[in-house]
């Protein structure tokens, strides 16, 4: 007697997860590439940054992100007094990367930049909404390895205020450089910057 074989039944193909839609999503890219396409205007109807080579897509801009940003700046511009050239969403150019803080602080004036973009910054400032952790984590170290000496990070939702200073490298199996200070702060609180002369009011810069 012979057996037919019966073909075995496939298992059934598990979901293809979709990439988040509010989250970062990379697309590799040269600085140089980045360059030509943002002088091109290919850049206008979202904010795109490009990290480590990559081009991030950060989504639009709500209304409360954009309008505290404004408000922010306007409290730094304070803190740091005349000298001093507070950006708003400006770039900043490293070897790999154009990241775009929503507030950096650098010496002089806007004329003294009017030929290129700084390659660095005092203070770098990002408000988060939807990229609370990637602010935390990968602009942190971003900025860091960058050698810049302060970096700020306003919760909005959180309502709190994030210091990173005194950036060092780690082993150089690791590659990287992190800030060897991590402060909180929350409203009710002051904090003075490293380069200004006046302190600010965590409370103003939070919704």
């Amino acid at each position: 007697m012979s057996a037919i074989a019966t073909p075995p039944v496939p298992a059934p193909l598990a979901p293809v997860t979709p990439p988040p839609v509010n989250g970062p999503r990379p697309w590799r890219c040269t600085p140089a590439q980045f360059d030509k396409l943002t002088q091109a205007g290919f850049f206008l109807e979202k904010r795109y940054q490009l990290i480590r080579g990559e081009i991030i897509d950060l989504g639009e801009q709500g209304p409360r992100h954009f309008g505290m940003v404004a408000v922010i700046v306007e409290v730094i511009k304070a803190a740091f007094g005349p000298g001093f050239f507070v950006r708003n969403a400006g770039p900043i150019s490293l070897s790999d990367s154009r990241p775009e803080p929503d507030a950096a602080v650098v010496p002089g004036s806007p004329r003294d930049y009017l030929t290129s973009h700084p390659p660095t910054a005092l203070l770098a400032v990002e408000v988060s909404d939807t990229t609370l952790t990637y602010d935390l984590t990968t602009k942190a170290e971003l900025y860091a390895t960058a050698g810049i000496p302060e970096y700020w990070v306003i919760d909005l939702d959180g309502k709190q205020l994030h210091v990173f200073r005194d950036p060092a490298p780690l082993p150089a199996a690791l590659d990287a450089t992190t800030d060897g200070t991590h402060l909180t702060f929350t409203s009710g609180q002051t904090v003075t910057p490293l380069h200004a002369t006046n302190a600010v009011n965590v409370g103003d810069m939070l919704p």
